[in-house]
């Protein structure tokens, strides 16, 4: 029978020694199903035009079972090629065969041996998570697990279609620990919390230290819920493998996925729940630079789930202490409750995209998130080329390789009044396209231009064949077309309708996949790398840019700045002869982005700061969106940007920073300031043993570790400067220390936060560091302006 099914996990098990791809998803009947075939087997290539398959075969069949080795026409690099196909018995024969057949004489390379076995049948059977997938199988009578199986036929490609209602759970533990990190072998998760889609609210409360029923009761929880997704924050990193390891601990099995089993470490460092998608939110979090201290109680009020003010919020240092007291126990329950119901508002956010981002990608749900934005482009690539006939590249260990971007024209420091910012839209993709810039097109130095000619990108001089398009150029002019057609459809439904949301995010994250195609393309880490390309994208940018600037001064438009894909002028002259110039010249479509009133500019490229005509404020590249300092001199300096850019004119700017500035300062300097806003936020790029110099937060995190803490690289270390010593980075000590707030220096945070922050803002105007610091300000020219 044919039926239409949402795939959300993919998986395989060998039985009785055949490989049993497994696939479980929705039925359209909102049936939770998996369907399984046992006909596909796993194969690689080697690139050996002169052997003889059958040859081939009795040796590789020395070293595991070879179903067949076939000679077969593909194509490498976009050019045709003979290769041999070898196909293994199961999915673990298929390293040792792969290293045999490298050993061959005449074999110049092996391809795609590294590919995982359920992706490759994906890939192969172009079975797409998070879509609609046309399948003829037959009901088995069997279940794995509660599932009934059904075995596959024939896939029937993919269809249109909006995601089926998904059963979503959020949960959240807390752990004692009172001597620091928490150990799974000795200490007991006191809570845990869980949000379902279904309205339910419920805790799960240790007796003591006895926290057997608090697993117990979210295995029960979990299974008789039967979430198709599982939510957590940071759960991939902490809740998933403490509950695992804590689980062993117990003797308790931690069976929480479809199939009775426990999950796994797998893949990009998730956790894998079989048959449901487990989606750690903290992942893609982690990918939105404006969001720099990515704590639960801060993204969610980021997001709009929950204010901060509105939540409890418990110090993570101090949990047992609100465990053993029972009077505020109360306190904590209600913490745990405000994280998971926090988890759960992010789910309803973000899921949308991240579903989109796994059917574009060809990614499952589980792990789009954990995926580096190189890979899930990369996914892509190998779906789209499996349909090319093109045998993919192997990855290689390299070294980086920095080339030139396309930043043209360096701002003049000031402020201007009524700044247009252009966008080029998809400048990279269409750069892409209209030179045929892909690693296939590119041609080595001494390769003869070919009959039907070449692009050569400006400066940098790689020369590309005009024809055929490249596969890069194929798959974007692809995405493009796709982007096109759901803008079309989005246009059907109003804004505040379902069906709207997920046309507009499958939108996004076309674009999104689309101009990630140049950055790939740079990445030491890809398949299909060739540093030539991004170079030449961002040359052929740089020499538009340039064209485009020269076009506009000469029809009297004002160009203040030009930044890789736009540019920012004054809102006088004729922006549309430049728009109507720019899409028949280069066929790119350019749009007003952005109406300031007013743009403050820096020094330095890629650091403004604008109000917008509704009265927001936009700010990029300064200390606000960035880390290495507090919460308090991003503040300041967040609040010395709104003053100049509300002011009427630069005096009036001046006075008013001046002033608050030396608020800010006479706070400090009387206590009147909470810790949380001095502590300064940095991450471990490496083990703690691997530095040779110790700056502030590595001396704070040594501090934690002597105290039992379990520090190491990825660890994000929060420290306060206080009194005493010479040397900044030996007076960095972990805010969790601080008793008392007067032992914080506060001079430190006057001479190395505070007014440091708010010059590199105030200083455009005029304002020196002796203004800040006597609160007096003097009259400069550009009063007169």
């Amino acid at each position: 029978m044919k039926f239409k099914l949402w795939p959300l996990d993919a998986t395989y098990s060998v039985v009785g020694g055949v490989p049993e791809v497994r696939i479980f998803g929705i039925s359209e009947s909102g049936d939770r199903v998996v369907v399984v075939d046992r006909r596909f087997r796993p194969y690689f290539y080697a690139d050996c035009p002169a052997c003889d398959p059958e040859s081939v075969r009795s040796q590789l069949g020395r070293v595991a079972p070879v179903e067949e080795v076939v000679a077969v026409e593909r194509r490498y690099l976009g050019r045709p090629r003979s290769f041999l196909k070898i196909v293994a018995r199961v999915p673990e024969d298929v390293r040792k065969l792969r290293e045999a057949a490298a050993a061959l004489p005449g074999v110049s390379g092996v391809y795609e041996a590294d590919i995982r076995f359920y992706m490759r049948y994906m890939l192969d059977m172009g079975v797409v998570p998070c879509s609609w997938n046309t399948v003829d199988a037959e009901a088995t009578g069997e279940k794995l697990g509660n599932l009934p199986v059904y075995k596959v036929a024939e896939w029937g490609g993919v269809t249109e279609g909006f995601p089926p209602p998904l059963r979503v759970l959020a949960f959240d533990i807390e752990v004692y620990n009172e001597r620091g990190t928490p150990d799974p072998l000795r200490d007991p998760v006191i809570l845990l919390a869980v949000q379902a889609s279904d309205g339910r609210v419920e805790v799960f409360e240790a007796s003591g230290r006895d926290d057997r029923s608090v697993l117990r009761s979210f295995i029960d929880f979990v299974r008789e819920f039967d979430p198709d997704v599982i939510v957590g924050y940071n759960s991939n990193q902490f809740d998933w493998p403490y509950l695992a390891e804590r689980a062993r601990a117990l003797g308790i099995p931690l069976k929480v996925d479809r199939v009775g089993g426990a999950p796994q470490q797998s893949v990009y460092g998730h956790w894998s729940v079989t048959g449901r998608a487990n989606v750690d939110l903290y992942n893609i979090v982690d990918e939105f630079p404006e969001i720099k201290l990515k704590t639960l109680d801060r993204v969610a009020e980021y997001f709009g789930v929950m204010k901060r003010e509105e939540r409890v919020l418990v110090p993570g240092h101090k949990i047992y202490e609100y465990w053993r007291d029972q009077g505020k126990r109360p306190l904590l329950r209600q913490y745990v409750i405000d994280d998971v119901k926090s988890t759960y508002g992010l789910a309803e956010k973000l899921l949308p995209f991240l579903i989109q981002l796994s059917s574009v990608s060809g990614l499952p749900l589980d792990q789009v998130a954990a995926a580096s934005v190189g890979n899930r482009v990369e996914w892509m690539l190998l779906r789209y080329a499996y349909r090319l006939g093109e045998v993919a590249p192997n990855r290689e260990e390299r070294e980086y390789e920095p080339y030139k971007g396309a930043i043209v024209l360096e701002p003049r420091p000031g402020l201007y009044s009524d700044v247009l910012a252009l966008d080029f839209s998809s400048m990279y993709p269409n750069i892409m396209m209209k030179y045929n810039l892909s690693p296939d097109t590119y041609l080595e130095r001494g390769e003869p231009d070919p009959p039907g000619g070449v692009y050569v990108a400006p400066e940098v001089g790689h020369r590309f064949r005009r024809e055929p398009p490249g596969f890069i150029p194929l798959v974007l002019r692809q995405l493009i077309e796709l982007r096109k057609r759901v803008r079309e459809e989005l246009k059907k439904y109003p804004p505040d309708s379902p069906e709207y949301r997920v046309l507009d995010e499958r939108q996004r994250a076309l674009k999104i996949m689309a101009n990630a195609m140049y950055g790939y393309t740079g990445w030491v880490g890809a398949r299909w790398y060739k540093k030539e390309v991004a170079e030449s994208v961002t040359a052929f940018a740089r020499a538009i840019l340039k064209d485009v600037i020269e076009y506009a001064r000469k029809a009297g438009i004002v160009v203040i700045y030009g930044d890789t894909d736009s540019l920012f002028v004054k809102k006088s002259g004729d922006v549309e002869k430049l728009v109507k110039y720019v899409e028949e010249k280069y066929g790119i479509d350019i749009k007003i982005d952005k109406d300031y009133s007013t743009v403050l500019f820096t020094e330095a490229k890629k650091r403004y700061a604008g109000l917008l005509r509704d009265g927001r404020i936009d700010i990029v590249g300064f200390e606000v969106v960035r880390g290495d300092w507090s919460e308090l001199a991003k503040e300041v300096q967040l609040r010395v940007i709104e003053l100049i850019l509300t002011s009427r004119d630069v005096s009036e700017a001046r006075q008013k920073v001046v002033k608050y500035v030396r608020g800010v300062i006479d706070k400090l300097r009387n206590y009147e300031v909470d810790l949380d806003d001095l502590i300064i936020w940095k991450t471990l790029d490496k083990e703690l043993d691997e530095y040779k110099a110790y700056p502030p937060h590595v001396h704070a995190a040594i501090l934690l570790k002597k105290r039992g803490y379990k520090v190491g690289k990825g660890t994000t270390i929060g420290y306060v400067v206080v009194k005493g010593g010479e040397k900044v980075s030996e007076r960095a000590v972990p805010y969790i220390f601080i008793d008392d707030i007067e032992k914080i220096d506060l001079d430190y945070y006057v001479e190395r936060q505070v007014i440091p922050a708010a010059l590199r803002i105030a200083e455009v105007i005029g304002i020196k560091e002796g203004d800040l610091k006597t609160g007096r300000s003097e009259r400069t020219l550009l009063d007169f302006f």
